[in-house]
């Protein structure tokens, strides 16, 4: 029984994972005809749709609604940073570099989440940790500088300061939204239906234009659906089934592989060497801090 558990959860999480691959090509193309926060505006209500359709097929819909009722605040405020702020910061990034800059350099996320859960679980820096983030974060900086570091010359200065400080938001929401006493499922749920009426101001506010119906809204639409919603799930399920979580986490090594190839040949982007060389110094730092951990 556990083998046909454990080959359900590897084929989830690969699944998770090439659906996760294609999300920084989908942030392109959608944000070339719409703003920011159009696009996050339909992400979140895709989102917020596919993870109320999964609790109301599993009967757990109700409870989620008492939960938000009852923890109203603490919904907001963490609705507010994940996905307001956070993926707003993230698209603006994307937005302002080019797709393999801003993907692998968001991609340090798991180093700076390992590193922050430290002081937080009250444990000490080992010298594994201090090689992990020397690695991950030399690999951000020869990236953002198209391999000239010493010059600290970058493509798009605000742009990689975003991509960074991303990565610092998701650690500190991942790291609050695990104190939380709330199911999984339930807890993001949540944040994201009480995120819904600040996005929807926020657009109203903004005043950009709406293209006509199209690639765009497709685009949004699949964001919402394969970067915040259907995959988390997918990836969730693929960790309760798995009997060695790591067999499973360590699929998600595959993800900005394939997130270069793509790059590559759907937005036609030149994959540049410094990209590679960056990759060849982050992957090593993030398997280090799986390992940690």
């Amino acid at each position: 029984m556990q083998m046909v558990n454990d080959k359900r959860a590897l084929a989830l999480g690969l699944c998770a994972v090439v659906l996760w691959s294609t999300v920084a090509t989908a942030f392109k193309l959608a944000l070339e005809e719409l703003s920011v926060l159009q696009l996050l505006g339909i992400a979140a209500l895709s989102s917020a749709s596919v993870l109320t359709a999964h609790l109301a097929i599993q009967g757990q819909l109700g409870a989620c609604l008492k939960m938000v009722q009852h923890h109203w605040l603490e919904c907001l405020l963490m609705g507010t940073l994940n996905p307001c702020v956070y993926y707003r910061v993230l698209l603006t990034a994307y937005d302002r570099l080019p797709a393999q800059q801003a993907q692998t350099i968001n991609y340090t996320w798991a180093i700076t989440l390992a590193l922050f859960s430290i002081p937080v679980l009250k444990q000490r820096l080992s010298g594994r940790d201090w090689l992990a983030g020397v690695l991950g974060y030399l690999g951000a900086l020869i990236i953002a500088t198209k391999g000239q570091p010493l010059s600290l010359e970058f493509t798009d200065g605000l742009g990689v300061v975003l991509a960074l400080a991303s990565t610092f938001l998701w650690a500190g929401f991942w790291l609050l939204n695990a104190r939380s006493q709330h199911l999984p499922e339930h807890a993001l749920t949540g944040y994201f239906l009480c995120s819904l009426p600040l996005l929807a101001a926020l657009i109203f506010w903004e005043s950009h234009p709406w293209p006509a119906p199209g690639v765009a809204l497709a685009a949004g639409a699949y964001v919402g659906v394969f970067e915040m919603g259907l995959t988390w799930l997918l990836w969730s399920q693929a960790l309760r089934y798995a009997s060695n979580v790591s067999r499973v986490g360590n699929l998600i090594f595959l993800a900005p592989i394939l997130s270069l190839f793509l790059i590559a040949t759907v937005l036609d982007e030149a994959i540049h060497p410094a990209t590679v060389l960056g990759f060849a110094l982050i992957l090593p730092g993030i398997f280090l801090q799986n390992r940690r951990a």
